[in-house]
């Protein structure tokens, strides 16, 4: 492959060079047992001072714990109202007597407690993550048991905490209508993320984020013809949190083919410069290796690197 094209890969957009038909992976040990636990805290649960804590503790835990936070829309326990909901979600490499000290040490605030908490093989765990039912392992090789959804994602990185001000005000925004299949992802850095330094690999979003934040925005197939306004909710979302996330340049996740912050001419030819507002930290690097391995840009998409010279 050569070392190049293996550094621009993991970072540069796999389907801006070419296929990837195989690879090797190196496995690490893992515990025979690990603990998940779900703690979900409302508008009625202090959410907002728990959110707010999670942003100092999250990305500083130990590498054996790793909790996010998804948040949604849900029924209140008020009849006919609805309320805002985060789900913190965790795995810890261990067993939950070690865990419960750990996390009612390093954050308290959370409440968690033993119910909250099940124990089981790695395995079953990324079925757990991944919000899927714990049936059968068979359903990791089952490339069709995600169902297919309609969704616009957005996303940040988040270097400093949001103040409480700032989460009442998107939390609120899970209220209006346009938002009753929105969701919100906070995924904790630290770790190895802030170990390997940003010019190792071409994916620059290491040391000193806090989280990356992902909004995604759905809607029922029927809906389609109204997409519009689905759509609207969530770049006002977007532009509602500009100015809590990282700025000159305001960075995003490059897979989520976000085309509203950019796009090249995918049917006509793409310049150099234009294409390199994508980022110039390893511009120069990506454009060489894909000069070298697809020069006609026979891969390309709306936001991948082009060559020097090509349709």
């Amino acid at each position: 492959m050569g070392e190049d094209l293996f550094w621009a890969i993991r970072g540069g957009g796999g389907n801006t060079f070419g296929i990837v038909l195989a690879w090797k992976i190196k496995l690490v040990p893992v515990p025979v047992v690990v603990t998940v636990f779900t703690v979900n805290k409302n508008l009625e649960q202090n959410v907002t001072k728990i959110l707010h804590r999670w942003q100092y503790i999250a990305h500083k835990l130990p590498d054996d714990l790793y909790v996010d936070v998804g948040i949604t829309k849900v029924s209140s326990s008020q009849a006919g109202k609805k309320t805002v909901q985060a789900a913190f979600i965790a795995l810890f490499l261990g067993g939950v007597d070690e865990l419960i000290p750990l996390v009612q040490e390093r954050f308290p605030e959370l409440g968690l407690a033993k119910e909250n908490c099940s124990e089981m093989s790695w395995a079953e765990s990324v079925l757990y993550l991944g919000r899927a039912p714990r049936t059968s392992l068979d359903m990791l090789l089952d490339k069709n048991v995600i169902p297919r959804t309609i969704f616009k994602a957005k996303s940040d990185y988040v270097k400093e905490p949001i103040p409480e001000s700032g989460i009442e005000g998107f939390l609120s925004m899970f209220l209006e209508k346009e938002a009753d299949f929105a969701s919100m992802l906070m995924v904790p850095f630290g770790g190895k993320m802030e170990e390997i330094p940003e010019n190792e690999l071409p994916y620059p979003h290491r040391a000193g984020n806090l989280f990356q934040a992902s909004y995604i925005v759905g809607w029922r197939k029927e809906e389609n013809t109204e997409s519009g306004k689905y759509i609207s909710w969530i770049r006002r979302f977007y532009s509602y949190m500009a100015t809590y996330v990282s700025k000159s340049p305001r960075e995003a996740y490059f897979n989520y083919r976000d085309l509203d912050i950019g796009s090249n001419n995918i049917s006509g030819y793409t310049s150099y410069q234009q294409a390199s507002i994508w980022g110039f930290k390893y511009f120069k690097r990506l454009v060489q290796v894909k000069t070298m391995v697809d020069p006609m840009n026979f891969f390309r998409n709306e936001q991948s690197i082009p060559p020097l010279s090509s349709p």
